[in-house]
């Protein structure tokens, strides 16, 4: 059944007269399995939000996970356990912790619920740096060029700080980019990548392509690529395959092991809710856990842990991803991440990806049907399967400026791409199927306004 049929059932169920009837919403939000999820987060208020809306106590309707996830309220309390320790024990905190989480094993506390939320095993994943210079270190040990085997294929509107990595790594090996940098285009007159286009440039190129190197989830776009059919057409050409996760890892289930992708890299702080900056991980595959051949950036935190302070300077690296970390990661956020990763433990990513289904189709059906083309169009795949959470909406005749901005003063929270694109992102661990009923209502007002 699909999530449209199901919210048709539903509407029928609750008894309500069509889908922007408070009483639908009302009626979801009651029987949702994960509404408990809610009370786990610190939700800004109205006010805080947009001084001077009305109604300045209640929450605001905040769609900006996927570029910030919300405060959870365990964040505090690991955060500010770590603060004591420190205060209490200072360096000797690393090797003898209150709470049990001595700091030389920190990243050990985060390891194992990071690897089930990206369908990995524990020790194909390792918790540290940021994304980028994750990238760069993936890069660094995976882009191996040779005369004949030397492009890196990615898509043409990849997130600049990704585009500036893999040209960078190009230049590295003293290559231009215009003769080793493929850059899949969507089709004239199209926003997304189709599939059969990838497979086609890999089946052309693959002999030539060194790394493919695409994003879970399109950033602009919304569009969730085939991960594992690109994957596999690609390493039957002989090509390494790595996964930019930053908009999947939180927001859809991905299966890196059984997948059998070479690596991948995420941050923490969209989807999984660490917050501003958040410490950042990476996916190696067992098959690559023990060539330690394989040229690496290396660091003594990617030592073997039974020698790492016998401070020997032959470096002896960790099987598996471990064995890619530099330096002993921080803290502090860490300890961020171990609290928002303590609400992944009360779900699954199974039963979040239900919720987001019917979420994020109730948005797309209230938009397709209370909205006519000549003011917005949703660029973002109408097929469920080919998103995430996000819908892009593309506002017409130059007015996304002043819809962006309306939302904001009545305390509604998306994201801006300019020149016409507002990123719209029902998060199911805190996102109620009233904030998307409020959302459109709200909308509906301001299109009456500015169009």
């Amino acid at each position: 059944m699909t999530p449209q049929e199901k919210l048709n059932l539903h509407l029928a169920e609750s008894k309500a007269k069509h889908f922007l009837d408070s009483t639908f919403a009302a009626h979801m939000d009651n029987i949702d399995p994960l509404k408990a999820l809610r009370d786990e987060f610190v939700i800004p208020t109205r006010g805080e939000i947009a001084p001077g809306a009305d109604r300045p106590d209640e929450p605001c309707t905040y769609f900006c996970g996927n570029s910030l996830g919300l405060l959870p309220k365990a964040v505090a309390r690991y955060v500010t356990e770590e603060l004591q320790v420190w205060g209490e024990g200072a360096v000797n905190s690393h090797f003898k912790h209150r709470y049990g989480r001595p700091w030389v094993r920190i990243e050990e506390t985060v390891q194992e619920q990071s690897a089930r939320v990206v369908g990995a095993q524990k020790d194909e994943v390792a918790i540290m740096n940021t994304l980028t210079s994750n990238l760069h270190t993936l890069l660094a040990a995976f882009y191996t060029p040779t005369q004949d085997r030397h492009k890196i294929l990615i898509e043409s509107k990849a997130f600049p700080s990704d585009h500036y990595a893999v040209e960078s790594q190009i230049r590295w090996h003293h290559r231009d980019p215009l003769d080793s940098l493929i850059c899949q285009e969507p089709r004239k007159g199209e926003t997304l990548l189709r599939t059969e286009d990838i497979l086609e440039t890999i089946e052309k190129h693959g002999h030539e392509i060194a790394v493919v190197c695409f994003s879970g989830i399109q950033f602009y776009t919304g569009q969730y690529f085939e991960m594992e059919t690109i994957t596999k057409a690609a390493q039957a050409k002989g090509c390494i395959v790595g996964w930019d996760l930053a908009h999947a890892a939180g927001n859809v289930p991905v299966q890196l092991h059984d997948w059998n992708v070479d690596f991948a890299c995420w941050c923490s702080y969209k989807y999984l809710n660490s917050g501003p900056g958040g410490i950042a991980g990476i996916f190696i595959h067992e098959r690559h856990a023990t060539n330690f051949d394989r040229n690496r950036l290396a660091g003594w935190w990617g030592h073997d842990k039974a020698t790492r302070f016998d401070m020997v300077n032959e470096f002896k690296p960790i099987a598996g991803a471990a064995g890619f970390q530099h330096s002993n990661p921080s803290v502090l956020t860490t300890s961020a991440l171990l609290g928002s990763l303590s609400v992944f433990e009360k779900t699954t990513m199974k039963d979040m990806r239900a919720k987001s289904l019917l979420l994020t189709g109730y948005l797309y059906h209230l938009l397709t049907t209370e909205f006519t083309t000549d003011v917005l169009d949703i660029i973002t795949p109408a097929d469920p399967e080919q998103r995430g959470a996000q819908l892009s909406l593309v506002f017409k005749r130059g007015k996304m400026m002043e819809i962006f901005e309306g939302l904001s003063k009545r305390a509604i929270i998306g994201d801006e791409r300019k020149p016409d694109v507002i990123r719209i992102a029902p998060t199911p661990l805190y996102t109620r199927f009233e904030d998307v009923r409020l959302f459109v209502v709200a909308l509906k007002e301001l299109v009456a306004e500015v169009y």
